[in-house]
């Protein structure tokens, strides 16, 4: 069993790939005297979900994660005044974290989240709300060898996971290169679905071992039903890094994501340009919303149209299971933060133990916390959206209705769900930095000029000179039309 936290650093040279060596960053709230561990106490304003008479705003921001927080604090720092609304009950969407009641420990509602980027942008952006601190994830994998012992194994696949599944010695880069060349089965090019990508990959006993039933459980369908795509990247590490992303910055917020949001909305140009209102769900109060010049919406795309009727994309969710160990020896449950269960025996995808992590409060990193907490993760078609499900019904879909969102009047769609693609913390950053700049490159922020103060529209003439006769109907129920299911 084991005996302590899980390490936060890879072993040399592996751990120096990380420019993140020390603490990082800045975070305003602690600067300010803020030594809360968990989230800060909201007012009672902004979680009464109250928008009716509010006055007028430039931008209406719907969601409060990733997407909404970057859009309303470089709006803010714009001079542009804006309202954040948001269903739930907290900000910060799907990284929301907090504090075990019973426990004191640092947990993670939706879900683990792991900060990576290769970004330069990202990291000098995130680095403006937060501390942060070095941490090399890493992932475990409860694998069954060819010799029908269970093993706890790097996952990504390394040597040693190869060596203890498959009973091989391979010990160099060199040796695995070879082995994965003489196991491979077929071109990964020419890959039609995804069990096809996979045996091109990692050959067909990783491909069994760690991935076929993996993917059933996370997708309710086994590789052969899902596009080439979903496993045509299927990690395949010659070398002994056991490190689950190689990316340049790797690193966790010192007080937790939640004191992100908290800094990048409730301080500096936010505090004084900022509405932020809870448990207000935008389909209820919509007709209520305050005069705006723009609506950015950060939900799923469909969501917006199946208001009015249209079909629903497919997503897979997440089913949290909470187990509190009241003992376990040497204070935790399981050896690693994270352990995957790829066979087929168990309907769970994996077990996350949140006190290995370095980002504790103190009472529980000095060891005075005995309890551990668990959350066994089940994959499931029911509940908020995570993953959008990749096939070709769904991606015809979605973009039917990015064309009718191209066509909608004073709204922008930002985000993972609203493009109907799944994005990691860094690239939902990313992305939401490179909207905004868009968005201000087009003038959308500013408010549109009455209507007597406009250019006369130029009337298009046909071969014969005259006019044609007018087309302009309702475009956006044409385009629904077009987005109904046959």
């Amino acid at each position: 069993m084991p005996s302590g936290p899980f390490g936060a650093r890879a072993d040399p040279p592996w751990n120096k790939e990380n420019a993140c060596t020390g603490v990082c960053g800045y975070d305003a709230l602690f600067g300010d005297g803020e030594e809360s561990e968990g989230p800060i106490k909201l007012s009672e304003e902004i979680m009464s979900g109250e928008v009716k008479g509010l006055p007028k705003v430039n931008v209406v921001i719907v969601g409060a994660g990733l997407s909404g927080a970057v859009m309303a604090e470089r709006c803010a720092t714009m001079g542009k005044t804006c309202l954040v609304i948001d269903k739930r009950d907290h900000i910060g969407g799907n990284c929301y974290d907090y504090l075990h009641a019973d426990t004191g420990i640092r947990m993670s509602r939706y879900g683990a989240h792991l900060f990576h980027t290769k970004y330069e942008r990202v990291w000098e952006y995130v680095t403006r709300f937060s501390e942060w601190v070095p941490f090399d994830h890493r992932v475990r994998g409860l694998v069954r060898g060819k010799d029908s012992k269970m093993h706890l194994v790097p996952i990504p696949p390394t040597q040693k996971s190869v060596n203890a599944l498959l009973g091989e010695n391979i010990q160099s880069d060199a040796e695995m290169e070879e082995w994965y060349k003489k196991v491979r089965v077929g071109d990964v090019d020419e890959a039609q679905n995804g069990e096809e990508a996979a045996l091109a990959r990692v050959g067909p006993d990783l491909y069994e071992a760690i991935f076929r039933h993996y993917t059933k459980k996370q997708w309710d369908k086994y590789p052969s039903e899902l596009d080439a795509s979903v496993l045509k990247r299927l990690p395949c590490r010659t070398t002994t890094d056991d490190r689950y992303f190689s990316c340049k910055y790797q690193a966790l917020p010192a007080r937790g994501y939640t004191r992100i949001f908290e800094n990048m909305l409730l301080t500096g140009p936010c505090k004084r340009k900022v509405t932020v209102r809870l448990n207000c769900d935008f389909f209820k109060v919509r007709s209520e919303l305050p005069a705006h010049d723009l609506l950015i919406f950060t939900g799923p795309i469909d969501a917006f149209y199946t208001s009015q009727g249209l079909p629903k994309l497919e997503y897979r969710s997440i089913r949290f299971e909470e187990t509190v160990h009241e003992n376990p020896d040497g204070g935790y449950h399981q050896e690693a933060f994270v352990v995957n269960h790829p066979y087929p025996e168990v309907p769970y995808t994996r077990i996350v133990e949140y006190k290995h992590l370095p980002i504790q409060p103190e009472s529980v990193k000095q060891g005075k916390v005995t309890p551990s907490v668990t959350h066994t993760e089940y994959s499931t078609a029911e509940g908020d959206p995570y993953y959008p499900v990749p096939n070709t019904q769904n991606r015809e879909l979605y973009e039917r209705y990015r064309s009718l969102a191209e066509k909608e009047p004073g709204v922008a769609f930002v985000g993972r769900l609203a493009s109907y693609k799944y994005f990691n913390m860094d690239e939902a950053i990313k992305n939401a930095l490179e909207m905004f700049d868009d968005l201000r490159e087009k003038g959308r922020f500013e408010p549109k000029p009455p209507a007597a103060a406009r250019p006369p529209k130029e009337v298009p003439k046909l071969d014969d000179g005259s006019a044609p006769p007018s087309s302009r109907g309702s475009v956006c129920s044409q385009a629904a039309a077009n987005c109904a299911v046959q």
